[in-house]
C-alpha cells in the first residue's frame, strides 16, 4: 500500500457549503426547542410510533448508507485486492460521519437523553436484549472508525511520530471494525423479528437479519461509487472509473442473492400473496425490487460499467433501493393498531435534512483540508 494522500484544496466557503450551513442553522434551532421544551414540542412520535423518521433515517439507513468503509474494508482486507486501497480513505469518511452522526441522534431520539449513560452500566445491562447489541456495537464501531481514519488527520497535522505508532497497531482495529458492522446490520433487522405482527407479512421474515446485512454491504459498494463520481465533479477530480466498474461488478451479484433469498421466502412462507393486497405496501414492495432488479440489469453489461453516467444512476438506484426497503420495515409498513398514525413533523424532517447537510459540509471540509482522496497520476 504505497499510494499517496493528498488534500484536494480549494476554496471551502462555497456556495454550495453555504446552503447546506442554512440548513443546519434550521435544524439547530428546532434542536434547542427539541431540548428546551422537550421532544413532544417538534416530534409527531407517540407510543405507538416511537421509532420515527430520526431512527428510520439516521440510525437504520444512515448506517447503511455509511458501510462504505466496512464494504471496502472487507474487499481489500479480506479478499486481499490491494488495488482498490485509494479508494479506502474516502470510504472511510462517509463511514465516519454517517456513524458519528447516526450515533449522536440517539441523544435527539431518545425521551430521557440525560439518562442514556445507563446503557453501558453493568448494573443496567440486559444481555438478552438486541437493543442492547446495536447500542454497544454502534458506539464501538464508531470508535474503531476514527482511529482507522485518524492517520489521515495525523498526517495533515505532521504528527509523524504518533502516525508511526498508529500505523503499527491498526491492524487490530481493521480486524475489530470488519466484525461489528457485521453484527450490528443484522442486529437492525433482529429488531424488527420483536415487532412480530405489526411489521407487514411482505417484510416481516425470520431471515430479516440476512437480508439487512446483504442490502447494507450493497448500499456500501453503491455510496463508494456514488461518492467517487460526486467528488470527480464537483471538485474537479480525474475520473476512478477503471476501479469503479471493477467495484460495481460486485454488486449485480450481491443483489441476486439478495432477492433470491427475499422472493424465495416470500413463496415459501405464502407471504407472495400479499402483493395482492389492499394499500400501498405491494407498490412500496415493488418499487424497492424495480431499483434493484433495474441496478442488475445495467451492471451485468461490463460495457455499461464503464460509462460514469450509467454508473452514477445505477449506484443511485441501489442506495435508494436500500433505503426504501428500511424505511417501508421500520416506518411505512409498520402498523401498531387502530388508532396509531404517524407523517414526520416539520421539526423532524428539519433536524434529519440538517444532520444530512452538515454530514456534506464535514465530507466537503476533510477532502479540501487532510490526505483523504489518492494522488492522481
Amino acid at each position: 500500500m504505497t499510494e499517496a494522500f493528498r488534500p484536494v484544496g480549494g476554496k471551502v466557503l462555497t456556495r454550495h457549503f453555504k446552503f447546506m450551513g442554512v440548513l443546519v442553522l434550521i435544524a439547530g434551532y428546532f434542536l434547542i426547542r427539541r431540548f428546551v421544551f422537550g421532544i413532544g414540542d417538534v416530534s409527531n412520535l407517540s407510543d405507538g410510533f416511537p421509532w420515527g423518521l430520526w431512527i428510520t433515517y439516521d440510525v437504520v439507513t444512515g448506517t447503511a448508507i455509511a458501510c462504505g468503509g466496512y464494504a471496502m474494508a472487507l474487499l481489500v482486507y479480506v479478499f486481499n485486492r490491494g488495488q482498490f486501497h485509494p479508494m479506502i480513505r474516502a470510504a472511510l469518511l462517509t463511514s465516519v460521519f454517517g456513524y458519528t452522526l447516526a450515533g449522536a441522534s440517539i441523544v435527539v431520539d431518545v425521551g430521557r437523553y440525560w439518562q442514556l449513560y445507563n446503557v453501558f452500566l453493568p448494573q443496567y445491562i440486559n444481555l438478552n436484549s438486541v437493543m442492547l447489541e446495536v447500542a454497544l456495537c454502534v458506539t464501538l464501531y464508531t470508535l474503531v472508525l476514527w482511529i482507522e481514519f485518524s492517520p489521515a488527520i495525523l498526517e495533515a497535522m505532521k504528527a509523524n511520530r504518533l502516525l508511526r505508532f498508529m500505523r503499527h497497531i491498526l491492524f487490530f482495529f481493521i480486524g475489530v471494525g470488519m466484525l461489528l458492522p457485521t453484527m450490528h446490520q443484522s442486529s437492525l433487522g433482529s429488531l424488527l423479528l420483536i415487532a412480530g405482527y405489526k411489521v407487514h407479512d411482505l417484510w416481516q421474515t425470520s431471515i430479516i437479519p440476512l437480508l439487512f446485512l446483504l442490502t447494507a454491504i450493497t448500499m456500501g459498494y453503491g455510496i463508494v461509487v456514488f461518492e467517487s463520481l460526486y467528488a470527480s465533479v464537483n471538485l474537479g477530480r480525474k475520473l476512478e472509473t477503471p476501479l469503479l466498474s471493477k467495484v460495481s461488478a460486485i454488486i449485480p451479484w450481491l443483489l441476486i442473492a439478495y432477492l433470491v433469498l427475499r422472493i424465495g421466502d416470500l413463496v415459501l412462507s405464502g407471504h407472495i400473496s400479499a402483493i395482492a393486497g389492499p394499500g400501498p405496501e405491494p407498490y412500496l414492495f415493488l418499487a424497492e425490487i424495480t431499483l434493484f432488479v433495474f441496478a442488475i440489469v445495467i451492471l451485468m453489461d461490463k460495457h455499461h460499467r464503464t460509462r460514469p453516467t450509467i454508473l452514477f444512476w445505477s449506484s443511485l438506484a441501489v442506495v435508494l433501493g436500500g433505503a426504501l426497503y428500511r424505511f417501508n420495515a421500520f416506518m411505512i409498513a409498520f402498523d401498531p393498531g387502530p388508532g396509531w398514525h404517524y407523517f414526520p413533523s416539520v421539526g423532524e424532517m428539519s433536524i434529519a435534512l440538517g444532520i444530512v447537510a452538515f454530514e456534506v459540509m464535514a465530507y466537503l471540509f476533510f477532502v479540501k483540508k487532510t490526505p483523504i482522496m489518492a494522488v492522481e497520476h
